[in-house]
């Protein structure tokens, strides 16, 4: 019968736990944010959150080294190594509101003192319920809420390591494919301005060019020497840079190819019409909401302090002076022992706490509308830029190609002696600058897809 007892007593324990909750119920806050900023996604529309990395980058040399860098990158690492920090915390916490059983068995032999001392043995086996905390109102049931809590938000901030960790490494690539290209302009026009000059050079030796014009020729080739010269070094450094990202020595195979590396179709192009609900699918916007959830659960654990606090300990088992007898009639044995503890002074530390907690959760709502508010301008940014990208690239590839046909006339005008060299000069610096304006316009509007994929929460599948 006392069996039954202490096993009804455990489970009325377990009944009233949880029977209040202080927290505040929780509401997310809602956005301040213009609904304008974007038509509605077309209902065929796949959204960037909704889209592979690795359908999103078609290039297969990228793909491999984004591939290198999740498995390599020691900040990705980090993220998850906190991921399972905070996992391991929640088990910790949410065990605390379960009850804690434990089976023990022991023996005791003792003498007493005396002329007439005796010795005897005492054994026995139990089991027991260790310091059982009844949870009336729901403090224990709280922090467990706020560390799962902490644990979502963890787990957000991973995603989004991982989608601005591809994002990166498409940017950085992106660079030293620019890098390449303007290199290989670079010894393109080191090539042509050798050939000028030394052409310059044979018509002085016949009088038909001056000092001065060879003079000029040869500042052009220094010139683009030196240009030769510094995209080597940058290219060193976009390598470096790209290798600390992708965590480990870079394959020829991963870095991009010659010649058509910052081409349109490099990446896919993002669907029309964005609506501004995709800013809380981001990941860095999930987890403050999280934050924010794990901030009302803190606040609803330290109201629970200020009330009494039940704490049940209780075991049964048998006990006998011989092991024979151990199991046999008339060995049981119980005991129950509660507790109740109520604060009465403690120099209002515990109402402290509260508000403590309220101020820290008004504080996580401010972050929370921060978070959000800076999304919309990253969002609000890549498209305002996007949007005249094209008219941009349209324009100076116009340019581009004027200034080409202005350097072969100016060189023919040269030639048959009716103006003079420096004509030729301004003339090739203006295609030397329209081109390198074309290559960077280029790997701008890609490098915009890019950022419109992180901004918008682009996810990442492992």
């Amino acid at each position: 019968m006392r069996r039954p007892l202490l096993l009804t007593t455990m489970a009325a324990a377990a009944l009233l736990a949880g029977c209040a909750n202080l927290a505040p119920s929780f509401e997310r806050p809602a956005p301040t944010l213009r609904s304008d900023w974007a038509a509605p996604t077309s209902a065929t529309a796949t959204a960037p959150a909704d889209i592979p990395w690795r359908d999103f980058i078609t290039d297969d040399r990228l793909r491999q080294a984004i591939q290198a860098a999740l498995a390599n990158n020691r900040d990705l690492r980090v993220a998850v190594l906190n991921v399972e920090r905070a996992r391991a915390l929640y088990r910790i916490e949410a065990a605390a509101g379960q009850p804690q059983l434990e089976a023990a068995a022991g023996a005791t032999r003792q003498r007493t003192a005396g002329s007439a001392g005796s010795t005897s043995t005492q054994l026995q086996v139990q089991l027991g319920l260790a310091s059982y905390e009844i949870d009336l109102f729901n403090r224990l049931g709280n922090l467990s809420d706020a560390a799962l809590a902490s644990y979502f938000a963890v787990e957000e901030n991973r995603h989004a390591a991982q989608i601005s960790l591809v994002a990166e490494l498409a940017q950085a690539w992106l660079t030293l494919a620019a890098d390449q290209a303007r290199l290989q302009l670079a010894q393109d026009t080191l090539a042509s301005q050798q050939a000028s000059y030394d052409l310059t050079r044979r018509s002085q030796a016949l009088g038909g060019a001056s000092g001065l014009t060879v003079l000029q020729a040869q500042t052009t080739v220094d010139a683009a020497r030196g240009e030769v010269a510094r995209y080597r070094a940058q290219l060193a450094l976009d390598q470096n840079a790209l290798e600390l990202l992708v965590g480990q020595p870079l394959e020829t195979g991963w870095l991009p190819a010659a010649g058509g590396a910052v081409q349109a179709s490099l990446l896919p192009a993002l669907p029309a019409g964005l609506p501004s609900e995709l800013l809380q699918r981001r990941p860095d916007v999930r987890a403050a909401e999280q934050t924010l959830r794990a901030a009302n659960a803190d606040i609803g654990a330290a109201r629970a302090a200020l009330y009494p606090r039940i704490q049940l300990t209780a075991a049964a088992g048998t006990q006998s002076s011989s092991l024979a007898g151990l199991f046999g009639a008339g060995s049981a044995a119980w005991s129950i022992a509660p507790r109740i503890s109520l604060p009465i002074f403690d120099g209002g530390a515990a109402r402290a706490n509260v508000q403590l907690s309220e101020a820290q959760q008004a504080i996580t709502v401010a972050q929370y509308e921060k978070t959000l508010q800076t999304a919309f301008r990253e969002v609000a940014d890549a498209l305002a830029v996007r949007g005249n990208l094209g008219e941009q690239l349209a324009a100076q590839q116009s340019l581009t190609e004027a200034s080409a046909r202005a350097l072969a006339l100016s060189e023919a005008v040269f030639r048959n002696g009716a103006s003079s060299y420096l004509e030729v000069l301004d003339a090739q610096r203006a295609l030397y600058a329209a081109q390198q304006a074309l290559i960077t316009l280029r790997v701008a509007e890609q490098a915009n897809r890019v950022t419109l994929y992180r901004v918008l929460g682009g996810w990442v599948v492992g």
